[in-house]
C-alpha cells in the first residue's frame, strides 16, 4: 500500500461512538479508517504504539500506511501531535454524556486489570490509555473529570474552522457538511453496543491468534 496523508483525525475518546464514526467515514468513501480494532488485527501494532508512548515510536506514516483517517484510541491520545503532523487534516471530536460514557467504559474497555499487564498489547493499553487517567480506571469522578478536560482541551487547541464537535446521534448532516460530502440515503451506522463490543473483541482476538 502507498503511504497517504491522513485527512481526518479523531480526537474523541473510546466509547463515544468511534466505531460508528469509523464505519461512517469508510462508507462515505474517504478511505480506510484506523481504530483500536486494527491494533488487534495487526501483529506489529501494539509494539508500535507502545514505542509511541515511550517517545520513540515509528513515523506516523508507517503506522497509518494504507489509512486515510484515524479515530478512537490509541490515536486519540495523540490527536494534537497528529493534527500538527497533518495540518490539512480535519479533526472530529466525538462527545457523549459523561455519565453514560463512564458507565460504558466500565462495562467494556476498562473492564480489565490495568495494573499488571502481561502482554505487549496490555502494556500498550496501560501506557496509552491507563496513564491518561492515572491508572484510576474505576474512579468515577476522576474519569469524568479527565474526560471533560480532554474534550475542553481539544476545543481550545484545534482551530474552530478545522474542528467538528460531534455526537453520532446527530446523523449524517453535520458530518457530511463538515467533510463537504453528500449525505448517503442509508441510515448512519450505529454499532458497538456493549454486547457488540465484546463480540468484536473476541472475534478480533481469535483472528489474531495463530491456530
Amino acid at each position: 500500500m502507498n503511504a497517504m496523508p491522513l485527512s481526518i483525525v479523531g480526537a474523541g475518546l473510546g466509547r463515544t461512538g468511534t466505531m460508528s464514526l469509523k464505519l461512517a467515514i469508510e462508507q462515505l468513501g474517504v478511505g480506510r479508517c484506523y481504530h483500536m480494532l486494527e491494533v488487534f488485527l495487526e501483529p506489529e501494532a501494539p509494539a508500535q504504539w507502545e514505542a509511541v508512548a515511550d517517545g520513540a515510536g515509528p513515523p506516523w506514516e508507517e503506522i497509518f500506511e494504507g489509512f486515510a483517517a484515524t479515530v478512537d484510541w490509541p490515536s486519540a491520545t495523540y490527536y494534537k501531535a497528529l493534527a500538527d503532523a497533518y495540518p490539512e487534516a480535519k479533526v472530529i471530536l466525538t462527545e457523549r454524556d459523561p455519565e453514560a460514557w463512564f458507565a460504558s467504559t466500565q462495562a467494556t474497555i476498562f473492564n480489565r486489570d490495568f495494573s499488571s499487564p502481561s502482554s505487549t498489547f496490555e502494556r500498550m493499553i496501560a501506557k496509552v490509555v491507563g496513564t491518561m487517567f492515572d491508572m484510576r480506571m474505576h474512579d468515577r469522578d476522576h474519569l469524568i473529570s479527565i474526560f471533560k478536560r480532554h474534550n475542553a482541551e481539544a476545543r481550545r487547541l484545534i482551530a474552530p474552522e478545522r474542528l467538528l464537535v460531534y455526537e453520532v446521534a446527530q446523523g449524517w448532516g453535520p458530518l457530511c457538511a463538515f467533510l463537504g460530502l453528500p449525505e448517503p440515503s442509508t441510515p448512519m451506522p450505529k454499532t458497538n453496543t456493549t454486547e457488540e463490543f465484546r463480540g468484536r473483541v473476541a472475534a478480533a482476538q481469535a483472528q489474531a491468534t495463530p491456530s
